[in-house]
């Protein structure tokens, strides 16, 4: 008799957290797609303005993946990613409103109309007064983004450790990692034109409400393996062949076992976490860097409108999508050459963590074509995401189910501490160079300031794997009793 043909309900899981990233990215990217062309006049922002937004959101995200990875394992899977994605498409669908509320607290009049609340502010000749008060409303505005996106990698994390064993874990998460470089790749050839046709608050409201259709098949799609109908026997045991094979826990398919509830302390004892969050707080400001900044550096230094820069940055993501090597790689030195799965994530990862190195020549070949460093950005976002799937399936290999979004979140916070100190830095840093005219290295102005975060970036990496690499060797699965 032929053997039963085995489900493949894991992956439609799969594919709902790419939609869920690709959906998170999106609604991130339409502030640095607009502002240039529309804040800049509108409300009379600069670098420094813009990077202090950058850097409260990245501030905001790190504190609230904190308290995310403990609300998701708190509230489970399910619940915990309904929240999050309907908290953080409210957010994004806020931010169309904030010019009729800088509007109307400053006149006083509340004009229900966007044409008409940039009418009124047209009029008021205190820019200091709507520059302070437009940011307030966008720094509320992101922080409440924050507060909901935080919650889409620990829930994802979680919901891939449920329905991929250890082997397939990096590969999965590389899938759905990659709707990251989808969404900023999508952001670019859709954002700027519906900004022109529309108005820049219609690219958020539309942006924004993507989420909401999502948690409807959320809702319909989504359910423990072990519970789910779509799941067969077959699969169900491919999924859990660690629990039997190296867990040796006695469990059958419709009842779980009591598990212990974990604190932060708990977490904290162990050398594995704060390796995790040392390399997310090394690298993860990176990737937003390049996320943020991209399209503002178009613009400074090749004077690009944001239309113009549509095609370049859609190839710059293009360029990303190589990332999905970041899921093979490991499953090939798992698989083929017998190495655990820690030490196969870590030789990956090291390989990785030197492409980033091409960062340096991104401003020296920059006055050749500006197609070099639209290039060279792409291939160390690549290194980024190939090396991001690797380093949050790390989490999932050595710490046990219960103990995954809170590891996840913890990690999370420090990239965000990261993220917050490169995108203020930059910030802070473009507008000294353009107002003193800086040399740094042979480039002056805005292009010296870039050259030194590109610096940054370029070697990022490779401390954060020589850090991580020393305080965690070897592979050793976390218990808790």
């Amino acid at each position: 008799m032929s053997q039963p043909k085995i489900s493949n309900y894991r992956w439609t899981i799969c594919a709902l957290l790419f939609v869920a990233t690709t959906i998170n990215y999106l609604d991130r990217q339409v502030l640095s797609l607009t502002w240039k062309d529309y804040f800049v006049p509108e409300f009379h922002w600069t670098d420094s303005d813009y990077g202090t937004i950058t850097a409260l959101f990245s501030l905001f995200y790190a504190g609230s993946m904190l308290v995310a990875g403990r609300f998701v394992d708190w509230m489970d899977t399910k619940k915990g990613f309904l929240w999050a994605i309907g908290i953080w498409s409210v957010g994004a669908c806020i931010h169309a409103f904030c010019g009729i509320a800088t509007s109307g607290i400053i006149t006083g009049t509340w004009v229900m109309s966007f044409a008409g609340a940039k009418e009124a502010l047209s009029t008021v000749g205190n820019t200091t007064l709507i520059l302070s008060t437009s940011l307030s409303l966008f720094i509320f505005a992101r922080f409440v983004l924050a507060l909901g996106e935080a919650g889409n990698f620990p829930a994802a994390i979680k919901a891939t450790a449920e329905y991929f064993p250890k082997k397939d874990r990096a590969f999965a998460t590389s899938i759905f990692n990659a709707g990251a470089t989808v969404g900023a790749l999508a952001a670019p050839v859709t954002i700027p034109y519906i900004a022109d046709a529309y108005g820049w608050e219609m690219s958020f409201i539309i942006i924004g409400a993507l989420g909401f259709i999502w948690m409807l098949f959320w809702i319909l799609l989504y359910g423990k393996p072990e519970h789910h109908s779509r799941v067969n026997k077959e699969e169900l045991a491919y999924i859990q062949q660690d629990i039997v094979a190296h867990e040796q826990i006695s469990e059958t398919v419709t009842a779980a076992s009591p598990v212990k509830k974990l604190s932060f302390s708990d977490c904290l004892k162990f050398k594995q976490t704060w390796a995790f969050a040392f390399g997310k707080f090394m690298t993860d400001g990176v990737w937003w860097f390049y996320l943020f900044w991209s399209p503002a550096y178009l613009k400074d230094i090749y004077k690009m409108s944001g239309t113009e820069s549509a095609f370049p940055l859609f190839i710059l993501y293009v360029i990303t999508l190589l990332s999905i090597i970041g899921g093979w790689l490991p499953s090939y030195f798992i698989g083929k050459k017998n190495m655990n799965p820690y030490d196969g994530r870590m030789k990956s990862m090291l390989i990785f963590a030197f492409f980033p190195l091409l960062a340096l020549l991104a401003q020296p070949l920059g006055h050749y074509t500006y197609w070099l460093p639209v290039i060279i950005i792409g291939i160390a976002g690549a290194a980024h995401q190939a090396w991001s799937a690797n380093i949050f399936t790390t989490v999932s290999d050595m710490f046990p189910r219960q103990a995954i979004a809170t590891v996840t979140g913890i990690g999370g916070m420090a990239g965000g501490v990261g993220s917050f100190f490169i995108n203020k830095g930059s910030g802070v840093l473009f507008t000294h160079a353009a107002d003193t005219q800086m040399t740094f290295m042979g480039f002056q102005g805005k292009e010296a300031g870039y050259f030194i975060v590109f610096s940054f970036c370029a070697v990022a990496y490779l401390v954060g794997w020589v850090v991580m690499k020393t305080l965690v060797p070897k592979y050793k699965v976390i218990e808790f009793k």
